[in-house]
């Protein structure tokens, strides 16, 4: 019998790896996966048939050297659907270049029903002997209809295949048997216990108040799981008591991991290094943006091997990785996703999921408590009205408030007053903050955060932080800047809103260009943090610029102008209700929160269209490593033996998310040396500052706010 290979000889295996061990290996390995979430039928199928293609003559001659082009998803994913398995089909057709948009009954092109009527014509090589080496299964799958059910239940079947595939090619190829990572829950709580248990006798009202927010959600954790939301005011200590809540939520209800989602990368290595100090170091992963490599038919290109998994207990990742990863129909960005059911997800600073993208956002967030096992955290110091929306998308099922009286907690940390300044122009702003010791100014771009900089000078005590400093720079500058806040010296920083979210400063004097109300609010939690001074004395000056803001926040602009007219402080619980019932309910018709209709297209199972149109920052998805510190012998690993899952985690601090225009503009100076699609590592030193970071001045334009 003709002996079928799936991948090529190597030297650990020079007689190469047998086809029919591939597809047995996947088809258990996705089974697994996909028990996960009820899928483990489908999981096994899927797995068994994706490759079967690869019985033809002309794909075990090009396993033998030859070049010719070989399409061997196709038989697969054409037997399953004939079996009228649809979520099954459509991901074999897609594990190498994508899901695609289902189309429709005659489609010729550019869709999965072009690609199985192709099939179904002969298009495609003979492979029957798969027959001779492998079981026939029995039809499973049901869930054959259009809906949002589907488009979920495809995607999550989709990364338990992608995934499996990889991890049986990828141990083929290491000549290593996979291993499962697994760290128990109740060893995890345990860590933490022991961390917080010095806290039992604490000193001072904020410190008692914290630890009645810390003992109130480990009491809740043995709630049914469900959908959650934590409203801590800000200095309320919500990190460690959303973490409590959650390893013994999952300790209590056989969770598998944690998942904690915060805004922006800028305050994932300040998070990380919490985190760090409790559980030690290689427990937590931390996914920041980086190198995205696709492999496209019959390409064996071990780099895709790199892309996330998230197979560690906790998971730390960005709102942008999560949810267009949810979104998104690429191979490498859906691999994690099978990791996500049966998990506790945190979604720190939930009032910052953007506007036009609320509804799909709230959407996943409801599938996944719905049908996938996971408990979801809403944790934010100003919670926004979303009461009707998840009604709607998720009806009958209550928020369950985590925080003991609200309300008067918020009474209770208040430590600023707020004042409005009016218009001020550049000028005036740093002559105001040139008179000051200590001061924070927080503006809404980089470019004007750069320029104000600038103009403010260089000399000792002057700061600027921004998301164009890799995020290793923005962590040392910070140490230094709190030493200095501590020790009295002259420490003034201007900075975008990057600082607003979590970042642990107290300044005495906070500047805040006008913005959303929940920004501005999160920027007032900078001053006075641990109420060492009178609230009355520690001001927050909200202010207009003569710059036209940022097109991207015009309307939480106008949301928050239509606040302070109605309410003198805008910390007050029921202005911060206020603001988003006007910028949810009233500036915005409904299907304004959910603009580029992802739901309605999702439900159509139109994976491509949904992909393409999921932006949360549209564009901000370029790489750029900056060779510096660490960087550069990390830099040299991955110019030498290529990226690997481990080494794109530790090359995180190191890389700057850029807008596309700026990608292209430095590869075309030939200051890039590209590393794949979406990232490269930055060749020209002289366009990283030591003080602001990469260069804005080479961008052909202005793409927008991106913190």
């Amino acid at each position: 019998m003709k002996n079928y290979l799936a991948h090529s000889p190597t030297t650990a295996h020079p007689e190469g790896q047998a086809l029919k061990d591939h597809l047995e290996g996947v088809s258990e390995l996705c089974a697994a996966f996909g028990q996960m979430f009820g899928a483990e039928a489908d999981g096994r199928q899927s797995g068994l048939y994706h490759d079967i293609g690869k019985y033809s003559d002309a794909f075990q001659r090009r396993i033998g050297g030859s070049k010719e082009q070989v399409d061997h998803s196709s038989a697969g994913a054409m037997l399953l659907f004939e079996k009228r398995n649809l979520p099954a089909a459509m991901c074999i057709a897609g594990h190498h270049a994508g899901l695609s948009d289902i189309g429709t009954k005659n489609d010729l092109a550019d869709s999965f029903m072009a690609r199985i009527n192709h099939a179904r014509a002969g298009g495609i090589e003979n492979c029957e002997a798969w027959r001779r080496e492998l079981p026939e299964g029995i039809p499973v799958g049901g869930k054959n209809s259009l809906g949002l059910d589907t488009y979920f239940y495809t995607k999550m079947l989709f990364s338990a295949l992608t995934d499996a595939d990889w991890l049986d090619t990828e141990a083929y190829f290491e000549n290593r048997p996979y291993a499962e990572r697994t760290v128990g829950m109740d060893k995890l709580t345990k860590i933490l216990d022991d961390y917080i248990s010095r806290w039992k006798n604490p000193e001072g009202e904020i410190n008692r108040r914290r630890c009645r927010i810390l003992k109130s959600a480990v009491d809740r954790s043995t709630d049914a799981p469900g959908l959650f939301s934590m409203t801590v005011p800000t200095g309320g200590g919500k990190t460690i008591s959303s973490m409590a809540f959650a390893l013994h939520h999952a300790s209590q209800h056989g969770k598998r991991r944690i998942i904690y989602v915060i805004p922006y990368c800028s305050i994932l290595e300040q998070t990380q290094g919490v985190f760090d100090d409790i559980f030690g170091k290689g427990v937590i992963t931390a996914h920041y943006s980086g190198a995205e490599y696709s492999a496209a038919e019959n390409e064996e290109d071990r780099r895709v091997f790199s892309a996330e998994n998230w197979e560690a207990p906790i998971i730390l990742t960005t709102a942008v990785q999560f949810f267009e990863s949810l979104y998104s129909n690429k191979p490498g960005k859906n691999r994690k996703l099978h990791n996500v059911a049966q998990s506790v997800i945190v979604f720190d600073e939930a009032q910052m999921l953007p506007v036009p993208f609320l509804r799909p956002c709230l959407g996943a967030i409801c599938q996944l408590v719905q049908h996938y096992g996971c408990s979801a955290v809403l944790c934010t110091a100003t919670q926004p009205a979303l009461g009707p929306l998840l009604d709607k998308l998720l009806p009958g099922v209550s928020v369950r408030e985590l925080c003991p009286d609200p309300e008067n907690m918020y009474q209770a940390f208040r430590r600023v007053r707020y004042v409005d300044d009016g218009t001020l122009t550049d000028e005036e702003l740093v002559s105001w903050l040139q008179r000051r010791r200590q001061a924070l100014c927080v503006v809404n771009s980089r470019r004007q955060a750069q320029e104000l900089y600038n103009a403010l000078g260089t000399k000792e005590g002057s700061y600027h932080l921004s998301t164009l400093m890799t995020p290793d720079h923005r962590r040392n500058v910070l140490q230094e800047i709190r030493e200095r806040l501590r020790s009295g010296q002259d420490c003034r920083v201007i900075s975008t809103s990057l600082i607003e979210a979590g970042v642990d400063v107290d300044f005495p004097e906070v500047f805040r260009a006008l913005a959303g109300l929940d920004s501005i609010i999160q920027s007032g939690g900078r001053c006075n943090r641990e109420g060492k001074r009178p609230a009355g004395e520690s001001l927050v000056h909200v202010f207009r610029t003569a710059s036209k803001p940022p097109r991207t926040i015009e309307q939480n602009i106008s949301a928050a102008e239509h606040t302070l007219r109605r309410f003198s402080q805008p910390d007050a619980p029921e202005a911060i209700y206020e603001y988003f019932r006007f910028l949810l309910y009233t500036l915005k018709p409904e299907q304004q929160l959910d603009r580029e209709q992802i739901l309605e297209n999702a439900g159509k199972l139109r994976f491509q269209t949904v992909s393409d149109a999921f932006r949360l920052i549209d564009g901000a998805d370029h790489t750029v490593y900056i060779p510096i510190g660490e960087g550069e012998r990390l830099i040299e690993d991955l110019r030498q033996y290529g990226p690997d899952r481990r080494l794109l985690r530790q090359l995180g601090p190191y890389g700057v998310t850029v807008y596309r225009p700026h990608f292209v503009r430095l590869r075309e100076m030939g200051a890039l040396e590209l590393v794949s699609e979406n990232a490269g590592i930055l060749l020209d030193l002289k366009l990283y500052s030591p003080d602001t970071g990469l260069s804005l001045e080479i961008e052909k334009q202005n793409q927008g706010i991106f913190i």
